[in-house]
């Protein structure tokens, strides 16, 4: 019966994600937009015809390591290489800003509490929330706006990626501060021993695909080794080094992005994650909301929380980014492409738990974090780059009409 039940479960995600999906590109938002509040209304906050469960979160895994392998393999190396330290920057900035304003916002609820103390602990704590970026969403939607390859796309990405590795050694190093026996140390050699590793088999990996794509080009087993290729990165990642899985997956991406045949395994992943994978995925991010427990305090404290979340992502990344020469438009972009949170700063949540460093009352907040940053960020990117579009229009009818008329301008 279970089985069943599950079959039932999956059957109501797809429908439901594929009409919400459809009707918010009618009204003119991406599709993901869609998706996610088809989880909302499915889940139990609303209509309780589908509860989260192990099947699905793992299901919902698959679906964010296939959306990521797909943009590794979309994304332009040359490019990526030149915007590396300009991404490395604005992800600092992305840590360091949140970090900050999380600590500040809880002690400004609270009250302040001296250096050692669990209410420092946990005031910090929920500082490295905030730091987490979940760059699934914004990929979803720059893919859909057609802007995933280009500079903003490509910051945008390669920061988030910079920014989940930082988060992570500041995570590890808050958990040791509070636990002598932790060794913070530890995970700053996983995280460089695993891109060495990266580097080195991801050469010689490289050279193998080459070889098979050049004997055997535009065959479906290409896209089936490419797959078993993000798979295999992508779990040991999480299991030898403590990398996130997702960050295994896209380096697996970014690898095999240069071969020939890199388009034509993006369109074979693509399908899978269109039909499947993906809308449970994004569904499941409305799964996991309950606010059943909420009360006035929790409720206020959780608006502050997503606003100063929101907001430092996007002075934090957006400063950083004009910093390095960026226009103010596109800034804009980063620093919104950036704010969104998801997986990651579930499993810090969870983390933060386990040890006892955040209260599970503090959940909601983060729950609605995620909600909020992953239904606004599509949106507010889409209104940016249409705004472009009006502008280029503008100055191209301009020109147009300059070149018609030179005495009359």
């Amino acid at each position: 019966m279970e089985t069943y039940s599950i079959l039932k479960d999956l059957a109501i995600i797809v429908i439901a994600a594929k009409i919400c999906g459809l009707l918010a590109r009618k009204c003119k938002a991406p599709q993901v937009v869609g998706e996610i509040i088809a989880g909302l209304l499915i889940g139990p906050c609303v209509l309780g015809w589908v509860n989260q469960t192990d099947f699905i979160s793992q299901m919902a895994e698959i679906g964010v390591i296939l959306l990521m392998f797909s943009a590794g393999l979309e994304t332009d190396l040359k490019e990526l290489m030149s915007t590396g330290f300009k991404s490395f920057l604005i992800a600092c900035a992305g840590v360091f800003i949140p970090l900050i304003g999380g600590t500040l916002l809880y002690m400004g609820f609270y009250g302040t509490a001296p250096w050692g103390s669990e209410k420092f602990y946990t005031a910090v704590f929920i500082g490295v929330i905030m730091t987490a970026t979940s760059v699934s969403i914004t990929v979803q939607a720059l893919k859909e706006l057609g802007k995933l390859k280009g500079n903003v796309g490509t910051t945008i990405l390669s920061a988030a990626i910079i920014d989940d590795v930082i988060g992570i050694v500041v995570l590890t190093f808050v958990i040791g501060f509070k636990n002598p026996e932790s060794k913070p140390i530890s995970v700053v050699i996983s995280t460089v021993l695993f891109f060495v590793f990266a580097i080195i088999v991801g050469i010689i990996s490289y050279k193998i695909f080459k070889w098979v794509d050049s004997k055997y080009p535009h065959t479906r087993r290409i896209p089936i080794a490419g797959l078993a290729y993000c798979l295999a990165f992508a779990y040991i990642a999480e299991e030898f080094f403590g990398i996130a899985d997702i960050t295994g997956a896209y380096v697996a991406g970014i690898i095999l992005c240069s071969i020939k045949d890199s388009d034509y395994i993006a369109e074979k992943m693509d399908v899978n994650s269109y039909m499947f994978f993906g809308p449970v995925f994004f569904a499941s991010i409305g799964l996991k909301t309950n606010i059943s427990g909420m009360n006035s305090e929790i409720l206020l404290f959780s608006i502050g929380f997503v606003l100063v979340a929101l907001i430092c992502k996007i002075v934090g990344c957006g400063l950083m980014a004009k910093a390095c020469k960026f226009n103010v438009q596109d800034s804009l972009k980063i620093g919104v492409g950036m704010m969104t949170r998801g997986e990651v700063a579930l499993i810090v949540s969870q983390k933060g738990l386990s040890v006892g460093m955040m209260d599970d009352v503090y959940f909601t907040a983060v729950i609605l974090l995620i909600i909020v940053s992953s239904i606004s960020t599509p949106i507010i990117l889409k209104v940016l780059y249409a705004k472009d579009e009006k502008n280029d229009l503008s100055r191209n009818h301009e020109a147009f009409l300059y070149k018609a008329h030179p005495d009359e301008m």
